[in-house]
């Protein structure tokens, strides 16, 4: 039995709103926190906080990102309600621990806590969503999409909201804002919430899930510290991508002989599923290369503030949140997400290898018309890829399916700051030998002015970079065929033993 028949139109209505709120404290969660770094350290500590800095977001990031292959099999074993209100308990448990920290280890420490409920509030939304969508009409999977544009709505104001809040308050209602949306979204999900269940109990794959967090905490940590802390063939590194390599390879084999993998390898069989997968990765690579490094460009190459450096990205937001609602309406009518898969693709590719011709005296406007293109592309991509994931995938395995798609997207995120930060070094000192970025702001007069060529030269091939990653999954667009409306397995209807049953 499926949710429409559970649940009242003004019901799923109220769903999606829930489900949409829950995207929201999510995605700023793991952008916020950036803008008040500064005042953190000020008060917490003065003296070391900003070497420590980093890990108040890696800690969120590699918490959230290990446990998002377990988040998946949860939802397909016990239901995508049940695992919800535990994400959201979580996460209000962290966000509380971290507003009353006391010193930046229990900041950090407590982020992860806040981290482990930030990883299934997203993926296990999705699920969620997927599960409240119409089947009876057609573009019933909306919702997903509507949520991919909320995400990434969130990830280009999330900067400037915690730059409002940490000027206007105190840096800790950026955590303690959490509470009342959070306790709205718990008592919420609660009541109207009424979702399909896995009938029976089966064994849950701790070995895989652990192997899962192995390799992706040591990849994090290897993109991380690579070429900062420690230098790219140090023993530190390779020592951790020997292990991340390792925890792969026991990985893909523990996923071949469970009985109930954690990310089952049947799942790559699926030529949507397996391309969607791809091409999401592709996308986070290419969105660390492109709001990363433009707001290092406006700040070092063109002297904006942090605070104003973020009102750049509003142009982007709104091509996302416009493109984006209207591929809603299209996908609506009957429009194939792959056809938006492929124009977004080489839209936002276009919009890179603009940005990636930009000078230290470009004018700003053109920067801002540029990111609105970007931000147009992005819009026709986030969200497309799960709605094509979902519907391809079977129904028993939808919530690892949907929660692939996110890890995907974070590893390719994690692997685009990794190597696109190498690029920035490496074509910035074939311009400067012996310089480094960090003196850029000390220099004065010619020597200035030729390191700030230098910069923006970098930050050029970056953008160029990124939009080739982007040509990359528009290639794979292309291949990718879209699912039809209708077919077992593959987008549609699918057998009846496949059907989960209504949870108690």
């Amino acid at each position: 039995m499926t949710p429409t028949a559970l649940m009242t139109p003004a019901q799923r209505g109220l769903g999606m709103v829930i489900c949409l709120v829950t995207i929201v404290l999510a995605v700023l969660d793991m952008n916020i926190v950036s803008a008040a770094s500064v005042p953190i350290v000020r008060e917490l500590d003065p003296v070391h906080g900003v070497d420590r800095l980093p890990w108040l977001v890696s800690a969120f990031a590699l918490a959230a990102t290990a446990l998002l292959p377990l988040y998946g099999k949860l939802c397909d074993l016990y239901g995508a309600k049940r695992v919800l209100l535990g994400a959201v308990g979580a996460f209000l448990l962290g966000s509380a621990l971290c507003g009353a920290a006391q010193s930046m280890e229990q900041l950090i420490a407590f982020r992860a806590v806040q981290g482990i409920g930030g990883g299934g509030l997203m993926s296990v939304t999705m699920v969620v969503m997927a599960h409240l969508k119409d089947p009876e009409k057609e573009g019933g999977g909306k919702g997903g999409a509507t949520g991919g544009i909320v995400a990434g709505l969130g990830m280009a104001v999330g900067p400037l909201i915690g730059a409002l809040f940490t000027d206007h308050l105190s840096w800790r209602w950026i955590f303690y804002v959490n509470l009342p949306l959070g306790l709205l979204v718990l008592v919420g999900a609660a009541l109207v919430l009424k979702l399909p269940a896995s009938a029976g109990r089966r064994s849950l794959d701790f070995l895989g899930a652990a192997l899962a967090a192995a390799f992706a905490t040591t990849l994090l940590l290897v993109t991380e510290w690579g070429g900062k802390d420690f230098a790219w063939t140090s023993p530190e590194i390779l020592g951790l991508a020997a292990v991340a390599l390792v925890s792969l390879a026991l990985f893909l084999w523990r996923q071949a002989t469970a009985a109930e993998p954690v990310l089952p390898l049947s799942l790559f069989r699926i030529r949507a599923v397996r391309l969607g997968f791809a091409i999401q990765g592709l996308v986070g690579v290419a969105m660390t290369g492109s709001i990363m490094y433009v707001m290092m460009y406006l700040q070092i190459a063109r002297g904006v503030a942090p605070t104003s450096a973020s009102l750049y990205l509003i142009p982007m937001a709104a091509g996302m949140t416009g493109v984006g609602l209207l591929i809603g309406r299209l996908t609506a009518r009957g429009h194939a997400p792959q056809t938006f898969l492929v124009t977004g693709s080489a839209v936002a590719a276009l919009a890179l290898a603009l940005l990636g011709l930009s000078g230290p005296a470009t004018p700003l406007w053109q920067v801002m018309a540029e990111l609105a293109l970007l931000g147009c592309g992005l819009g026709q991509l986030i969200g497309q890829l799960i709605m094509l994931v979902q519907e391809a995938a079977p129904a028993h395995q939808l919530g690892v399916a949907t929660t692939g798609v996110r890890f995907f997207q974070t590893l390719g995120s994690a692997l685009g700051a990794a190597v696109f930060g190498t690029v920035l070094a490496r074509a910035y000192q074939a311009g400067e030998p012996g310089g480094t970025l960090g003196a850029v702001r000390t220099l004065t007069g010619a020597a200035r002015e030729h390191a700030l060529g230098s910069f923006t030269d970098a930050v050029d091939v970056v953008f160029l970079s990124a939009g080739g990653v982007l040509a990359l999954a528009l290639v794979l667009a292309v291949r990718l065929r879209a699912p039809g409306r209708t077919g077992a397995g593959a987008a549609g209807e699918r057998p009846e033993e496949e059907r989960p049953v209504l949870a108690a």
